[in-house]
């Protein structure tokens, strides 16, 4: 990069303070939550993400030096957004990927399901793990099934929450038969993810932090055996 084209040392100060901003608002938000789907929790971890990234690239411009924050980007394979200025409609899509952790315990709530509703089936659908899988789906909400998960024998795995603009809503019926088709990027206002892929940066993180404290302890015993 040029001379000329690169950032002043105040813009990477500002950015690194922007970054400081959106950490302690990160914090607040976090000790604020209200649930464990906070959105206000959700927009400041983008606010961050976005505060780093902007300084990661300032640094580097600058100092040819970056951090050693790695933030997985839910916006990085988005475009700018292109949609509506002020949408008239919305679309909200939704996945959660589960794995069947406890087939025995999805089974038995399946059976009593069954037995509640006094439907004469039997074994014959809740004995299988895709006939349980049906009638508990059918039987719950999807909100119902992420908050007790575990009540169903499910393991939560990833999930993706999507809001697409629109300029007008879809008429009655216009999707049913393909509601997965891929949306269009450029009209997606919103994004949010959940992933172990955060739990296992926090926990190199912690690995980090863990293994410079041993090596502190290592230097102070050698200190005082001087």
């Amino acid at each position: 990069m040029s001379d000329a084209a690169q950032p002043t040392a105040a813009e990477v100060r500002a950015a690194a303070e922007a970054v400081k901003t959106a950490l302690d608002r990160h914090l607040a938000a976090v000790e604020r939550r209200t649930g464990e789907d906070d959105p206000a929790v959700y927009e400041a971890f983008n606010e961050l993400a976005a505060a780093a990234e902007v300084y990661d690239e300032l640094l580097y411009d600058r100092y040819d030096e970056v951090t050693p924050f790695e933030i997985p980007g839910a916006e990085d394979s988005l475009p700018p957004y292109a949609g509506p200025e002020e949408p008239n409609a919305l679309s909200v899509l939704i996945r959660r990927d589960y794995a069947v952790a406890e087939p025995q315990r999805l089974m038995a709530q399946a059976q009593r399901v069954e037995a509640a509703e006094d439907e004469g089936t039997g074994a014959e659908v809740s004995a299988t793990v895709h006939g349980a899988l049906g009638i508990l789906f059918g039987e719950f909400e999807p909100d119902e099934i992420a908050s007790r998960h575990k009540e169903f024998g499910l393991e939560e795995a990833d999930s993706t929450l999507w809001v697409l603009a629109a300029d007008d809503p879809a008429d009655p019926g216009e999707w049913l038969e393909t509601p997965f088709d891929q949306p269009d990027p450029g009209s997606v206002i919103c994004r949010f993810d959940v992933s172990s892929v955060f739990d296992d940066l926090d926990d190199d993180a912690d690995d980090d932090l863990v293994d410079g404290l041993e090596e502190d302890e290592e230097l102070e015993r050698l200190d005082a055996d001087r």
